[in-house]
């Protein structure tokens, strides 16, 4: 059976959050929850809504054993998401997470865990079964920029090494995207409206 539990997928995220007084750096890190557990629910058209996300957003990733590659606006970035989605890829689970908050970024470090085809592994040249779901495995740091209204201007992502594992899973620990969904569904709470006041150079420091 799987060792993991997507309900605690952000739990670093949720302890910082506890942990900070700072108006504007709770509000960002309310943004950074809601956002990763909608990815994960499969609500990815929520995270693209004008209140979470700017309008022409940019994603950076630099894998192992890839070509660096850019995502370049809404379009781009829904498609990805909403492919992740539509084949039960959108399912991470996170571990052993560093997590800090800055006035214009979000920054972590951790294991990540993504629900990931044997098709498309295979596809790639990984010796995988095209008909299983795996678990890949890698450690990964993020950078996730915001603008003065705390919106997401895009994401930087990395892996290191070791590099990647393949953990070829059983159908019983396999998560649908509907699954994953009715799960994180308590966990998703709405963002309260942004007030001029968590502007940068408006918000007085208590901590």
């Amino acid at each position: 059976m799987l060792d993991l539990d997507i309900n605690e997928q952000n739990v670093a995220v949720e302890q910082l959050l506890d942990q900070t007084a700072n108006p504007r750096h709770r509000y960002l890190l309310q943004s950074y929850l809601r956002h990763r557990y909608l990815e994960s629910a499969g609500r990815y058209q929520e995270i693209l809504a004008p209140e979470l996300t700017v309008d022409n957003p940019v994603y950076r990733f630099s894998l192992i054993g890839r070509e660096p590659f850019v995502l370049q606006g809404r379009e781009q970035v829904e498609m990805l998401y909403q492919h992740w989605t539509q084949t039960d890829q959108c399912v991470f689970y996170v571990k052993d997470e560093s997590v800090a908050v800055g006035d214009h970024m979000v920054v972590s470090r951790g294991t990540a865990y993504q629900q990931t085809l044997g098709s498309e592994l295979a596809a790639g040249g990984i010796d995988a079964d095209p008909e299983a779901m795996y678990l890949s495995t890698s450690r990964i740091a993020m950078i996730w920029p915001y603008d003065d209204r705390c919106r997401l201007l895009g994401e930087d992502v990395w892996e290191f090494e070791p590099g990647r594992e393949y953990l070829k899973l059983e159908p019983g620990d396999v998560l649908t995207a509907k699954q994953a969904g009715d799960l994180l569904a308590p966990f998703i709470k709405p963002l309260p409206p942004f007030d001029d006041s968590l502007l940068p150079g408006l918000v007085a420091v208590t901590a």
